[in-house]
């Protein structure tokens, strides 16, 4: 659990004020997840902003009610953590695990169509254990329009690791980070950079006191990056939609398997004959390497794949259970 220093808390807040867009009114919803002993909350309320506080500590719930209270509905607490919303289980949810319909209503937040202004921001530190698959839940809601995405194009204002930050925009050919969570991640968010700060910037509610630097090898890793994840208008454009978005999704992630193989190698293995005349129809060279294919190549291929009698969609279905259990 990392807590902002008061100086940090001023960077974000003129952070999130940029671009805050038509759709969020003059006085601007803003989730906030983990906010801790509330240090962004108040310079976020002193702003105008109006705030609802997802937090999961009950250590910290006491305070944050208590300044709920002293303000005349500008700040909204409930007792929740933004990574279990959803989870899979039957009947009544128990605190800290929340219902996104249910917050959604709480927050006065009404569903509207995805390619209509972005309906509300979020903000929070992503927690560095599990910080990768935190990432993918989050990519998969999105590509299957489902939980917080149901409700529209939810921006999030994360703060993640510069390891994370390097995958996310890596480029083709960059084989040791060019990875499956690239490509979905390009195709599916616009990926802004708003902000790097070092890791001594943020204390830590450790027992010890001390900073929970992660140790790297290949990546540098000594800042954590403010990153706005805002999904791409016109993502659902073509062949691509929320209902087979997971096909899609899983069709990348095997492509990634062997980086380095060809893209020929890998259409064979998918039981598709004629390779060679869809990928000339799409002009993608016939020796080209999965990891040298852009993401945008991999939409154009899963759209062509889509209208191919050979393309076998139940290739992937048992790695789509499996990999779904897993998320959540």
């Amino acid at each position: 659990r990392f807590i902002a220093c008061p100086e940090l808390a001023r960077t974000v807040w003129r952070c999130l004020q940029r671009g805050a867009g038509p759709g969020l009114g003059p006085q601007p919803l803003l989730l906030e997840f983990a906010p801790g002993p509330g240090i962004l909350t108040r310079t976020l309320l002193d702003a105008g902003f109006r705030v609802v506080a997802l937090e999961s500590n009950s250590d910290f719930l006491t305070d944050l009610q208590s300044l709920e209270n002293s303000l005349d509905g500008q700040l909204k607490v409930i007792h929740g953590d933004f990574f279990r919303l959803d989870p899979l289980t039957k009947g009544v949810l128990k605190p800290p695990a929340v219902s996104s319909d249910k917050l959604f209503e709480t927050m006065g937040v009404a569903a509207v169509p995805w390619r209509a202004d972005v309906p509300l921001k979020i903000f929070g530190i992503v927690p560095q254990q599990l910080e990768r698959n935190r990432l993918w839940r989050l990519l998969f809601a999105m590509y299957e329009c489902s939980s917080i995405y149901r409700y529209g194009r939810v921006e999030l204002n994360l703060f993640i690791s510069e390891k994370e930050y390097t995958v996310l925009t890596a480029k083709p050919g960059e084989s040791k980070i060019y990875q499956a969570l690239t490509v979905l991640a390009q195709l599916g968010y616009e990926i802004e950079l708003l902000h790097k700060e070092p890791w001594s910037s943020f204390a830590t509610n450790l027992k010890n006191g001390g900073l929970a630097i992660p140790k790297t090898v290949l990546l540098p890793n000594d800042h954590l990056c403010l990153v706005r994840l805002t999904p791409q208008q016109n993502l659902f454009t073509g062949g691509l939609k929320p209902s087979n978005a997971s096909t899609f999704i899983f069709m990348v992630k095997q492509s990634f398997a062997k980086p380095k193989s060809r893209l020929t190698d890998r259409l064979n293995s998918w039981s598709l004959d004629n390779s060679d005349a869809l990928l000339k129809a799409l002009e993608i060279p016939k020796n080209a390497a999965m990891c040298n294919l852009y993401p945008e190549d991999y939409k154009r291929l899963f759209e062509a794949l889509q209208n191919s009698d050979m393309f076998v969609e139940t290739l992937f279905h048992d790695e789509i259970l499996a990999s779904t259990r897993i998320m959540n």
